[in-house]
């Protein structure tokens, strides 16, 4: 069938979000490819919530949510003992992170912090020659109160930093920094820095052509320039565990563990992967279906950096750092229906809650890390997967 012959998708210009719209578009796709929606078509929220998160709505995808915990977090922000939903279709993996809370709520808890906060946007300026490429540098010190003006007037909540610069050529690199409140912030933050472009291209004598994104920004890209210089919250979270606790539940010594560490370091330096711990990713991505978050997001904040040691006791202290983590407890998919219960489930929906949320996705990342590692160790990981993870066909 020529494409021009094919019907458009379904779409009412005065009110798209209603459950008659979504079965018009279900209707098409049963009446173009066959496919029952049936199960797409079951869900409890209202359609009339869903503008600015999807268009063109059919329906929901259902990902199972599993509970984990309780894991006790002896943060700045978060404090006390979470049970963590957990969206996600890979079987074994709330099992194996509820091992690990189990482990570290019994070492006493994790203890966590975020200690920076920015978000980015990142415009090139082209200038004539790298000389009036430097000249607008020292331009731009000059007249940084006015930039920063600019962006702030587009923002109650976003606040400029710091402006980053990197010479190439012609060619001045900025990145501009922001503190965006409880969102994640892209479009914050995208609106403010393209205020302040125009603001610099109008008042500059030169009137520099520039490209609002350069690319230094790394928008859901892993960087190395993010493993340094933050993109999201930077938090950490750390744990000592004794060795009878260790030996007793996971089956291996601090001395193993650490052994594995130096195997580990030396294979992810070779491959070249954007972090040294076991599987940040899987954490973050069950944990930011089920809150509402941006899981595309998962791609920067999944890297991560571990550092551990064997203690003067013989205890191993354990540590990892999340340069780049993308969250948020207002906007984007946080104020969906069910989202909105698992955030509420952890005390985290709403405004000034965001830290405490960013030290409870640190703490369940740690739990991964120290479940996994000791289940390969202990020759755990295949049979756990064999019995709780094998695909069956229940259709």
């Amino acid at each position: 069938m020529a494409s021009s012959s094919r019907p458009s998708v379904p779409r009412d210009k005065l009110d798209d979000y209603t459950s008659e719209q979504a079965q018009q578009r279900r209707d098409l796709v049963r009446d173009q490819t066959g496919a029952d929606l049936a199960h797409v078509a079951s869900y409890s929220l209202d359609p009339a919530t869903l503008p600015g998160n999807i268009e063109n709505f059919v329906g929901v995808a259902q990902v199972p949510i599993g509970l984990a915990g309780p894991l006790r977090i002896n943060g700045e922000h978060a404090q006390g003992d979470y049970y963590v939903p957990m969206a996600t279709t890979e079987g074994t993996l709330v099992a194996s992170y509820n091992r690990g809370m189990r482990l570290l709520t019994e070492a006493g808890g994790v203890r966590a912090t975020v200690v920076d906060d920015r978000m980015q946007r990142a415009p090139v300026f082209v200038l004539r020659n790298a000389l009036a490429a430097r000249h607008f540098n020292d331009w731009l010190d000059e007249h940084i109160d006015g930039v920063r003006a600019a962006a702030e007037a587009t923002t109650t909540v976003g606040r400029l930093v710091e402006i980053e610069r990197y010479h190439v050529g012609p060619l001045l690199y900025l990145r501009f920094d922001y503190t965006t409140g409880d969102a994640a912030g892209q479009n914050m933050v995208g609106r403010a820095t393209f205020a302040a472009c125009e603001w610099i291209q109008a008042q500059h004598p030169d009137h520099p052509r520039y490209v609002l994104s350069g690319a230094i920004d790394t928008d859901k890209k892993h960087s190395q320039i993010n493993m340094l210089r933050t993109r999201g919250r930077r938090v950490i979270a750390e744990a000592t565990l004794p060795a009878g606790l260790l030996e007793r539940q996971m089956g291996v010594t601090p001395d193993q563990l650490f052994r594995a560490r130096q195997y580990s370091q030396a294979g992810g330096f070779m491959a070249g992967s954007a972090s040294n711990g076991a599987h940040a990713a899987n954490g973050l991505a069950a944990l930011f279906i089920a809150t509402g978050q941006d899981v595309a997001n998962v791609a920067e904040s999944h890297a991560s950096m571990v550092y551990s040691q064997v203690t003067e006791d013989g205890d191993y202290y354990w540590s990892i750092t999340l340069p780049a983590l993308i969250v948020a407890t207002v906007g984007g998919g946080t104020g969906l229906a069910t989202q909105r219960e698992c955030l509420t489930m952890l005390g985290c929906y709403g405004p000034g809650r965001v830290r405490a949320f960013a030290e409870i996705c640190a703490a369940v990342v740690l739990a991964g890390e120290v479940s996994l590692s000791s289940a390969v160790l202990a020759g755990d990981w295949v049979t756990s997967h064999e019995r709780l993870g094998r695909n069956r066909d229940v259709s």
